[in-house]
């Protein structure tokens, strides 16, 4: 596995549906602060190995990778793309059990509520 990935040499892919912008727009709307970032991570947990991670952070770090989807600025550090490559945030608006869910091309498995992951 690479330490990191050179986005020239590697094509580098991260994907947030209109429906999961929508969302964020309005949650980010409701902070008390601006020019945040939305940060997606991974990390070690969950019942299927791993479990993504969202957050709204102010600062970008030099591992950083950003994204831009209709004025939505995206961060995801090098390792967690190591993870993410290629995936989709979304979000579901049905009344039961909607909420931001994650389709991971990457993953070979992951748990009924779409949180965690093993690839």
């Amino acid at each position: 596995m690479a330490d990191s990935i050179n986005p020239v040499e590697t094509q580098v892919e991260f994907h947030v549906s209109p429906d999961a912008i929508t969302e964020v727009k309005r949650l980010m709307a409701q902070e008390q602060e601006h020019d945040l970032y939305l940060r997606i991570g991974v990390v070690p947990g969950g019942c299927s190995g791993m479990s993504y991670q969202m957050a709204f952070d102010n600062e970008k770090s030099e591992f950083d990778l950003e994204f831009d989807f209709d004025n939505v600025r995206v961060l995801v550090d090098e390792t967690a793309m190591l993870y993410i490559n290629g995936a989709t945030l979304d979000y579901d608006k049905s009344m039961m059990g909607g909420g931001f869910t994650f389709v991971n091309p990457k993953a070979t498995r992951s748990c009924g509520c779409g949180s965690s992951f093993r690839c």
